[in-house]
Protein backbone atom coordinates (compact mmCIF):
# COMPACT_ATOMS: atom_id res chain seq x y z
CA UNK A 1 0.00 0.00 0.00
CA UNK A 2 2.85 2.53 1.26
CA UNK A 3 4.50 1.56 -1.81
CA UNK A 4 1.50 2.54 -4.67
CA UNK A 5 1.45 5.46 -2.47
CA UNK A 6 4.66 6.49 -2.57
CA UNK A 7 4.54 5.67 -6.73
CA UNK A 8 0.91 8.21 -6.78
CA UNK A 9 3.23 10.90 -4.78
CA UNK A 10 5.73 10.58 -7.44
CA UNK A 11 4.19 10.54 -10.60
CA UNK A 12 2.04 13.72 -9.03
CA UNK A 13 5.62 15.37 -8.41
CA UNK A 14 6.51 14.23 -11.89
CA UNK A 15 3.57 15.89 -13.48
CA UNK A 16 4.02 19.11 -11.56
CA UNK A 17 7.64 19.57 -12.64
CA UNK A 18 6.09 19.22 -16.07
CA UNK A 19 3.80 21.45 -15.93
CA UNK A 20 6.35 24.11 -14.51
CA UNK A 21 8.86 23.61 -17.00
CA UNK A 22 6.03 23.82 -19.67
CA UNK A 23 4.76 27.15 -17.75
CA UNK A 24 8.56 28.37 -17.89
CA UNK A 25 8.84 27.80 -21.83
CA UNK A 26 5.55 29.41 -22.42
CA UNK A 27 6.73 32.53 -20.70
CA UNK A 28 9.76 33.05 -22.88
CA UNK A 29 8.30 31.42 -26.41
CA UNK A 30 6.76 34.10 -28.03
CA UNK A 31 3.50 33.24 -30.39
CA UNK A 32 1.67 35.76 -32.50
CA UNK A 33 2.23 36.73 -35.96
CA UNK A 34 4.93 38.70 -37.13
CA UNK A 35 4.81 41.75 -38.85
CA UNK A 36 5.52 40.43 -42.33
CA UNK A 37 5.88 44.18 -43.96
CA UNK A 38 8.94 44.94 -41.67
CA UNK A 39 9.97 41.70 -42.48
CA UNK A 40 10.11 42.07 -45.64
CA UNK A 41 11.37 45.38 -45.40
CA UNK A 42 14.89 43.70 -43.65
CA UNK A 43 15.35 40.67 -46.20
CA UNK A 44 15.18 43.35 -49.07
CA UNK A 45 17.30 45.64 -47.76
CA UNK A 46 19.84 42.42 -46.63
CA UNK A 47 19.56 41.52 -49.90
CA UNK A 48 21.00 44.65 -51.80
CA UNK A 49 23.20 45.09 -49.11
CA UNK A 50 25.10 41.96 -50.06
CA UNK A 51 25.08 42.08 -54.02
CA UNK A 52 26.42 46.37 -53.22
CA UNK A 53 29.02 45.03 -50.73
CA UNK A 54 30.18 42.28 -53.12
CA UNK A 55 30.25 44.60 -55.93
CA UNK A 56 31.98 47.32 -54.13
CA UNK A 57 34.04 45.44 -52.70
CA UNK A 58 35.44 42.63 -54.74
CA UNK A 59 38.37 44.77 -56.58
CA UNK A 60 39.74 45.58 -53.07
CA UNK A 61 39.59 42.36 -51.86
CA UNK A 62 41.38 40.79 -54.64
CA UNK A 63 44.50 44.04 -54.62
CA UNK A 64 45.00 42.78 -50.86
CA UNK A 65 43.83 39.65 -49.94
CA UNK A 66 44.10 38.07 -53.68
CA UNK A 67 40.63 36.77 -53.25
CA UNK A 68 37.70 38.71 -54.54
CA UNK A 69 35.33 36.21 -52.42
CA UNK A 70 37.20 37.39 -49.10
CA UNK A 71 34.80 39.54 -47.60
CA UNK A 72 31.57 38.67 -49.06
CA UNK A 73 32.04 34.90 -48.68
CA UNK A 74 31.91 35.94 -44.64
CA UNK A 75 29.19 38.40 -44.89
CA UNK A 76 27.28 35.78 -46.13
CA UNK A 77 27.90 33.52 -43.36
CA UNK A 78 27.06 36.37 -40.63
CA UNK A 79 24.09 36.96 -42.71
CA UNK A 80 22.76 33.63 -42.46
CA UNK A 81 23.14 33.08 -38.96
CA UNK A 82 21.84 36.72 -38.44
CA UNK A 83 18.48 35.86 -40.54
CA UNK A 84 18.32 32.89 -37.93
CA UNK A 85 19.28 34.75 -35.24
CA UNK A 86 16.20 37.33 -36.12
CA UNK A 87 14.09 34.60 -36.25
CA UNK A 88 15.12 32.95 -32.75
CA UNK A 89 15.07 36.64 -31.36
CA UNK A 90 11.50 36.95 -32.63
CA UNK A 91 9.93 33.61 -30.70
CA UNK A 92 11.42 35.01 -27.85
CA UNK A 93 9.13 37.43 -25.44
CA UNK A 94 11.06 40.69 -25.26
CA UNK A 95 10.29 40.89 -21.62
CA UNK A 96 12.68 38.70 -20.77
CA UNK A 97 15.48 41.41 -21.77
CA UNK A 98 14.04 43.59 -18.53
CA UNK A 99 15.74 40.88 -15.89
CA UNK A 100 19.36 41.60 -17.28
CA UNK A 101 18.79 44.98 -18.43
CA UNK A 102 21.60 46.12 -15.67
CA UNK A 103 24.29 43.50 -16.57
CA UNK A 104 24.17 44.59 -20.02
CA UNK A 105 24.94 47.84 -19.10
CA UNK A 106 27.52 46.67 -16.93
CA UNK A 107 29.10 44.44 -19.43
CA UNK A 108 28.89 46.85 -21.99
CA UNK A 109 31.21 49.39 -19.71
CA UNK A 110 33.41 47.15 -18.94
CA UNK A 111 34.25 46.33 -22.20
CA UNK A 112 34.60 49.65 -23.55
CA UNK A 113 37.43 49.88 -20.48
CA UNK A 114 38.98 46.69 -21.68
CA UNK A 115 39.37 47.93 -25.37
CA UNK A 116 41.19 51.17 -24.22
CA UNK A 117 44.10 48.87 -22.64
CA UNK A 118 44.21 46.84 -26.02
CA UNK A 119 46.85 47.62 -28.99
CA UNK A 120 45.25 50.30 -30.85
CA UNK A 121 44.40 48.86 -34.78
CA UNK A 122 44.98 51.74 -36.70
CA UNK A 123 45.94 55.41 -35.82
CA UNK A 124 46.25 55.05 -32.37
CA UNK A 125 41.93 54.12 -32.49
CA UNK A 126 40.56 51.71 -29.17
CA UNK A 127 37.86 50.12 -30.97
CA UNK A 128 38.33 47.01 -31.33
CA UNK A 129 38.50 43.27 -28.86
CA UNK A 130 40.03 41.05 -31.10
CA UNK A 131 39.86 36.94 -30.43
CA UNK A 132 41.77 35.33 -32.86
CA UNK A 133 40.03 35.93 -36.58
CA UNK A 134 36.88 37.70 -34.48
CA UNK A 135 36.83 40.58 -33.53
CA UNK A 136 34.03 42.87 -32.74
CA UNK A 137 33.57 46.70 -31.35
CA UNK A 138 31.89 47.42 -28.04
CA UNK A 139 29.94 50.26 -28.70
CA UNK A 140 27.99 47.95 -30.85
CA UNK A 141 26.79 46.20 -27.54
CA UNK A 142 26.85 49.29 -25.67
CA UNK A 143 23.82 50.53 -28.34
CA UNK A 144 21.86 47.60 -27.91
CA UNK A 145 22.71 47.76 -23.56
CA UNK A 146 21.40 51.70 -23.77
CA UNK A 147 18.38 51.23 -25.18
CA UNK A 148 17.30 48.38 -22.90
CA UNK A 149 18.22 49.96 -19.96
CA UNK A 150 16.36 53.17 -20.88
CA UNK A 151 13.76 51.16 -21.83
CA UNK A 152 13.45 49.30 -18.38
CA UNK A 153 13.86 51.99 -16.31
CA UNK A 154 11.55 54.26 -18.12
CA UNK A 155 8.57 52.24 -18.21
CA UNK A 156 9.32 50.98 -14.30
CA UNK A 157 9.40 54.77 -13.29
CA UNK A 158 7.31 56.62 -16.17
CA UNK A 159 5.88 59.03 -13.52
CA UNK A 160 8.80 60.08 -11.99
CA UNK A 161 10.00 60.95 -15.76
CA UNK A 162 9.11 64.68 -15.20
CA UNK A 163 11.24 64.87 -12.53
CA UNK A 164 14.74 66.46 -13.15
CA UNK A 165 16.29 64.35 -10.69
CA UNK A 166 15.07 61.09 -12.10
CA UNK A 167 13.85 62.17 -15.56
CA UNK A 168 17.49 64.14 -16.63
CA UNK A 169 20.54 63.82 -14.22
CA UNK A 170 20.07 59.97 -13.64
CA UNK A 171 19.42 59.10 -16.93
CA UNK A 172 22.60 61.74 -18.70
CA UNK A 173 24.65 60.29 -15.58
CA UNK A 174 24.41 56.78 -17.61
CA UNK A 175 24.30 58.32 -20.43
CA UNK A 176 27.42 60.31 -20.25
CA UNK A 177 29.10 57.50 -18.59
CA UNK A 178 29.18 55.00 -21.16
CA UNK A 179 29.70 57.99 -24.28
CA UNK A 180 32.88 59.18 -22.22
CA UNK A 181 34.30 55.89 -22.82
CA UNK A 182 33.74 55.96 -26.48
CA UNK A 183 34.71 59.64 -26.70
CA UNK A 184 38.13 58.46 -25.36
CA UNK A 185 38.56 55.59 -28.09
CA UNK A 186 38.25 57.07 -30.13
CA UNK A 187 34.85 57.08 -32.02
CA UNK A 188 32.80 60.18 -32.42
CA UNK A 189 29.76 58.39 -34.47
CA UNK A 190 29.23 55.92 -31.81
CA UNK A 191 29.02 58.63 -29.46
CA UNK A 192 26.50 60.64 -31.62
CA UNK A 193 24.47 57.85 -32.21
CA UNK A 194 24.57 56.73 -29.02
CA UNK A 195 24.07 59.74 -27.00
CA UNK A 196 21.02 60.64 -29.39
CA UNK A 197 19.38 57.10 -29.12
CA UNK A 198 19.11 58.07 -24.97
CA UNK A 199 17.93 61.39 -25.22
CA UNK A 200 14.90 60.63 -28.06
CA UNK A 201 14.08 57.66 -25.66
CA UNK A 202 14.20 59.94 -22.52
CA UNK A 203 11.84 62.71 -24.78
CA UNK A 204 9.13 59.75 -25.60
CA UNK A 205 9.39 58.75 -22.03
CA UNK A 206 7.63 61.86 -21.29
CA UNK A 207 10.96 64.29 -19.91
CA UNK A 208 9.94 68.06 -20.21
CA UNK A 209 11.39 69.58 -23.44
CA UNK A 210 12.85 72.61 -22.57
CA UNK A 211 15.20 70.39 -20.42
CA UNK A 212 16.12 68.90 -24.04
CA UNK A 213 16.32 72.73 -24.86
CA UNK A 214 18.22 73.77 -22.69
CA UNK A 215 20.77 70.90 -23.13
CA UNK A 216 21.21 70.90 -26.69
CA UNK A 217 22.06 74.55 -26.65
CA UNK A 218 24.47 73.51 -23.69
CA UNK A 219 25.60 70.60 -25.51
CA UNK A 220 26.52 72.37 -29.29
CA UNK A 221 27.96 74.90 -27.05
CA UNK A 222 30.41 72.90 -25.44
CA UNK A 223 31.17 70.77 -28.26
CA UNK A 224 32.09 73.85 -30.43
CA UNK A 225 34.70 75.33 -27.98
CA UNK A 226 36.48 72.26 -27.43
CA UNK A 227 36.63 71.54 -30.94
CA UNK A 228 37.61 75.18 -32.04
CA UNK A 229 39.85 75.45 -29.54
CA UNK A 230 41.86 72.54 -30.22
CA UNK A 231 40.62 70.68 -26.75
CA UNK A 232 39.73 67.71 -29.49
CA UNK A 233 41.93 68.39 -31.77
CA UNK A 234 40.14 65.11 -33.56
CA UNK A 235 37.02 66.69 -34.11
CA UNK A 236 38.54 69.84 -35.23
CA UNK A 237 40.84 68.10 -38.37
CA UNK A 238 37.56 66.99 -39.41
CA UNK A 239 35.34 69.63 -38.85
CA UNK A 240 38.52 71.78 -40.95
CA UNK A 241 38.53 69.03 -44.06
CA UNK A 242 34.79 68.66 -44.09
CA UNK A 243 34.72 72.54 -45.16
CA UNK A 244 37.07 72.14 -47.52
CA UNK A 245 38.05 68.67 -48.48
CA UNK A 246 40.79 70.02 -51.57
CA UNK A 247 42.96 71.62 -48.60
CA UNK A 248 44.34 68.06 -48.70
CA UNK A 249 43.41 66.20 -51.34
CA UNK A 250 45.94 63.66 -51.42
CA UNK A 251 45.27 63.18 -47.54
CA UNK A 252 42.59 63.92 -45.23
CA UNK A 253 40.25 65.16 -47.85
CA UNK A 254 41.20 62.54 -50.21
CA UNK A 255 38.57 60.07 -49.26
CA UNK A 256 35.78 62.40 -49.47
CA UNK A 257 36.90 63.67 -53.09
CA UNK A 258 36.71 60.57 -54.54
CA UNK A 259 33.29 59.97 -52.85
CA UNK A 260 31.75 62.80 -54.56
CA UNK A 261 33.58 62.23 -58.02
CA UNK A 262 31.99 58.52 -57.36
CA UNK A 263 28.53 59.87 -57.00
CA UNK A 264 28.46 62.52 -59.63
CA UNK A 265 29.53 60.24 -61.60
CA UNK A 266 26.47 58.17 -61.51
CA UNK A 267 24.04 60.91 -62.60
CA UNK A 268 20.56 59.82 -62.82
CA UNK A 269 20.28 56.19 -63.82
CA UNK A 270 24.49 55.40 -62.57
CA UNK A 271 26.81 53.33 -64.58
CA UNK A 272 25.06 49.96 -64.34
CA UNK A 273 25.62 47.21 -61.02
CA UNK A 274 28.77 46.09 -60.98
CA UNK A 275 30.07 48.86 -63.51
CA UNK A 276 31.54 51.29 -60.91
CA UNK A 277 35.51 52.78 -61.38
CA UNK A 278 35.59 54.21 -58.36
CA UNK A 279 36.14 50.95 -56.28
CA UNK A 280 38.81 50.19 -58.42
CA UNK A 281 41.31 51.09 -55.51
CA UNK A 282 40.46 55.35 -55.66
CA UNK A 283 37.87 55.21 -52.78
CA UNK A 284 39.44 53.52 -50.08
CA UNK A 285 38.14 50.63 -48.55
CA UNK A 286 34.75 50.84 -50.69
CA UNK A 287 32.69 48.12 -48.84
CA UNK A 288 32.70 50.14 -45.56
CA UNK A 289 31.65 53.27 -44.57
CA UNK A 290 31.49 55.08 -48.39
CA UNK A 291 30.01 52.02 -49.76
CA UNK A 292 26.84 54.33 -50.61
CA UNK A 293 29.10 56.44 -53.20
CA UNK A 294 29.80 53.18 -54.90
CA UNK A 295 25.91 52.36 -54.68
CA UNK A 296 25.19 56.12 -55.87
CA UNK A 297 27.91 55.61 -59.16
CA UNK A 298 26.62 52.05 -60.01
CA UNK A 299 22.70 52.46 -59.83
CA UNK A 300 22.98 56.76 -60.13
CA UNK A 301 19.91 58.96 -57.93
CA UNK A 302 16.99 56.83 -59.41
CA UNK A 303 18.86 53.65 -57.40
CA UNK A 304 19.85 55.50 -54.34
CA UNK A 305 16.70 57.02 -53.73
CA UNK A 306 15.01 53.78 -53.61
CA UNK A 307 17.16 52.88 -51.12
CA UNK A 308 16.79 55.63 -49.14
CA UNK A 309 12.85 54.93 -49.39
CA UNK A 310 13.46 51.33 -48.31
CA UNK A 311 15.20 53.08 -44.91
CA UNK A 312 12.18 55.31 -44.76
CA UNK A 313 9.93 52.31 -44.96
CA UNK A 314 11.12 50.42 -42.14
CA UNK A 315 11.77 53.39 -39.76
CA UNK A 316 7.79 54.19 -40.46
CA UNK A 317 6.98 50.16 -39.73
CA UNK A 318 8.80 50.19 -37.00
CA UNK A 319 7.35 53.25 -35.35
CA UNK A 320 3.84 51.83 -35.93
CA UNK A 321 4.89 48.18 -34.17
CA UNK A 322 6.51 50.47 -31.31
CA UNK A 323 2.84 52.34 -31.11
CA UNK A 324 1.11 49.07 -31.14
CA UNK A 325 3.06 47.55 -28.44
CA UNK A 326 1.18 46.00 -25.33
CA UNK A 327 3.37 47.91 -22.86
CA UNK A 328 5.78 50.92 -22.83
CA UNK A 329 8.61 48.71 -22.49
CA UNK A 330 7.79 47.19 -25.66
CA UNK A 331 7.27 50.61 -27.35
CA UNK A 332 10.34 51.94 -25.81
CA UNK A 333 12.38 49.21 -27.18
CA UNK A 334 11.27 49.50 -30.56
CA UNK A 335 11.58 53.06 -30.55
CA UNK A 336 15.26 52.96 -29.70
CA UNK A 337 15.74 49.89 -32.38
CA UNK A 338 14.16 51.29 -34.74
CA UNK A 339 15.94 55.35 -34.55
CA UNK A 340 19.27 53.53 -34.23
CA UNK A 341 19.13 52.17 -37.66
CA UNK A 342 17.25 55.01 -38.79
CA UNK A 343 19.92 57.42 -37.42
CA UNK A 344 22.58 55.28 -38.59
CA UNK A 345 21.77 55.23 -42.20
CA UNK A 346 21.23 59.29 -42.45
CA UNK A 347 24.53 60.15 -40.64
CA UNK A 348 26.32 57.90 -43.14
CA UNK A 349 24.73 58.82 -46.51
CA UNK A 350 25.62 62.18 -45.15
CA UNK A 351 28.60 61.79 -44.50
CA UNK A 352 29.41 60.13 -47.64
CA UNK A 353 27.78 63.46 -49.85
CA UNK A 354 29.89 65.53 -47.39
CA UNK A 355 26.88 67.31 -45.57
CA UNK A 356 28.74 66.51 -42.32
CA UNK A 357 32.28 65.98 -41.52
CA UNK A 358 33.35 62.53 -41.71
CA UNK A 359 32.43 60.46 -38.81
CA UNK A 360 33.42 56.99 -39.70
CA UNK A 361 29.90 55.30 -39.32
CA UNK A 362 28.83 52.32 -41.66
CA UNK A 363 25.58 51.96 -43.48
CA UNK A 364 23.06 49.63 -41.46
CA UNK A 365 22.98 46.47 -44.35
CA UNK A 366 25.20 47.48 -46.30
CA UNK A 367 28.76 48.27 -44.73
CA UNK A 368 30.88 45.41 -44.37
CA UNK A 369 30.85 43.88 -40.79
CA UNK A 370 29.86 40.56 -39.64
CA UNK A 371 29.26 40.62 -35.68
CA UNK A 372 27.85 44.62 -36.34
CA UNK A 373 25.50 42.77 -39.03
CA UNK A 374 24.88 39.65 -36.34
CA UNK A 375 23.61 41.75 -34.17
CA UNK A 376 21.58 44.36 -36.44
CA UNK A 377 19.78 41.39 -37.52
CA UNK A 378 18.75 39.72 -33.37
CA UNK A 379 17.72 43.46 -32.49
CA UNK A 380 15.50 43.48 -35.94
CA UNK A 381 13.77 39.90 -34.65
CA UNK A 382 13.34 41.64 -30.77
CA UNK A 383 11.32 44.38 -33.00
CA UNK A 384 9.62 41.24 -35.02
CA UNK A 385 9.13 39.67 -31.23
CA UNK A 386 7.36 42.76 -30.08
CA UNK A 387 5.35 42.80 -33.04
CA UNK A 388 4.18 39.45 -32.14
CA UNK A 389 3.00 40.33 -28.82
CA UNK A 390 0.46 43.15 -30.12
CA UNK A 391 -1.02 40.28 -32.26
CA UNK A 392 -1.05 38.64 -29.14
CA UNK A 393 -2.88 41.00 -27.27
CA UNK A 394 -5.42 41.71 -30.05
CA UNK A 395 -6.68 38.54 -30.34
Amino acid sequence: MDANHGAIRREITARRAQTERKRVVRSIFQAGRMDITFFTLVMILLVIGLVMMFSASFAFAYEIYGDSYHFISKQVSFAFFGVLAMYAASRVDYHVYRRFAWLLYIIAAVLLVVVLFLPPMLDGFHRWIYSGSFNFQPSEIAKFAVVILFAHLISKNYKAMEKFSYGVFFFLILLVAICGLIVVEPHLSATLLIFSMGIVMMIVGGIKLRWVALGGIGGLAIGAIAIFSGIVDYGGDRIQFWIDPWAAPMDEGYQTIQSLLAIGSGGFLGRGLGQSRQKYLWVPEPHNDFIFSIVCEELGLIGALVIIVLFALLVWRGFVIAMRAPDKFGTLIAIGLTFQVGLQAVLNMMVVTNTVPNTGISLPFFSYGGTALLMLLAQMGIILSISRSSTVEKT
